[in-house]
């Protein structure tokens, strides 16, 4: 299974989305344990369930090329010093190449990616439910929406430490651009034309290219489908952000957890809906009337140790659109210094 290693392990069966605490002192929603490890989809759920494993299917497979991605700095480096060496510029160039097509299936996988996100969203949302009652009807679509967000913090902290990813892209688009002036045609140009080029610039560009384009199809999904209240997409946000935290601030529930993978899973996954709730919410998450708790989440962050949480703590300050807004507490901003 997909990500098995990152699931809830639990000595018990915990059967489907038990209610495991309730704070009375904090009206933030809902605090449910969702049973990442041991939902299977139901007849209703399988369609989409279906289409979307068949993307996760391929989401492991991404991480391990991007986590084994070296790049041909060394071979661009001798290429650039020696522009005379036509022998070097070849050999620049032949490893280029085949790091651009990987960089190629990685784009494409964006794409689909982000299909996926929607069949989940248009499932979670719908009428006649109210977001909670989704999640609690709908455990194995929750489990799915969760790895993809696993998968795209897990993939952008990957691209972000690997500064290869765009030099390699930058030398190669130098060498397009320089033949195109001297009316050469490369082999390579058949497989990334100038179009598509130009589009996996724009998504390499950004520091966190998978979350960005999660929050653009989130967003493009309320926009799309005025007919259903933002707040059903925001609320399902929002109850995703608040289970995560629970089960992360809880001792009796993270005693439960049977390796240290299980707590980065939970991390991710609300840090993920805290920025998708960001982007799509009109004043964010937070502002006082946001649904999401960001001092416990923030705090539930900073109580882990720092090697796990900086990249997700950074994804906070650097991805999300309302931080700086007035209607942004002192208290918030300092917590993220």
């Amino acid at each position: 299974m997909l990500f098995s290693s990152c699931f809830f392990s639990c000595r018990f069966h915990m059967g489907n989305l038990l209610k495991v605490l309730t704070y009375n002192e904090l009206d933030q929603g809902p605090n449910f344990f969702l049973d990442f490890e041991n939902a299977q989809p139901t007849e209703a759920e399988t369609a989409v369930w279906n289409q979307v494993n068949a993307v996760l299917e391929e989401a492991q497979a991404v991480l391990a090329e991007l986590q084994s991605y070296t790049g041909a700095g060394q071979e661009i480096r001798e290429a650039i010093q020696n522009p005379g060496d036509l022998r070097l510029q070849e050999r620049a160039w032949s490893a280029v190449c085949p790091l651009v097509a990987k960089l190629k299936r990685f784009y494409e996988f964006s794409l689909r990616l982000e299909n996926a996100l929607r069949s989940l969203l248009e499932a979670l949302t719908s009428p006649p439910y109210a977001p909670t009652q989704h999640l609690e009807r709908e455990q194995a679509l929750a489990k799915q929406f969760a790895e993809i967000l696993h998968f795209t913090l897990s993939f952008d902290e990957l691209k972000m430490t690997n500064p290869a990813i765009q030099n390699d892209f930058s030398y190669y688009r130098r060498t397009i651009s320089r033949n195109r002036i001297n009316n050469l045609q490369l082999d390579a140009e058949s497989e990334v034309n100038n179009e598509m080029a130009n589009r996996m610039s724009l998504f390499y560009a950004e520091a966190t290219p998978m979350l960005k384009t999660l929050s653009n199809a989130t967003t493009k999904f309320v926009s799309e489908n005025k007919t259903l209240p933002i707040e059903d997409t925001t609320d399902c946000l929002s109850t995703m952000a608040c289970v995560c935290r629970v089960m992360l601030e809880t001792p009796e529930y993270r005693s439960r957890f049977t390796n240290t993978e299980t707590l980065l899973f939970c991390m991710r996954v609300m840090v993920g809906v805290i920025i998708l709730y960001d982007h799509v919410h009109p004043v964010g998450a937070f502002a006082k009337t946001s649904k999401i708790d960001m001092k416990g989440c923030i705090k539930v962050l900073k109580d882990q140790p720092s090697t796990s949480t900086e990249g997700l703590l950074n994804a906070l300050r650097y991805t999300t659109r309302h931080l700086n807004d007035d209607t942004t507490s002192k208290q918030i901003r300092a917590l993220l210094q």
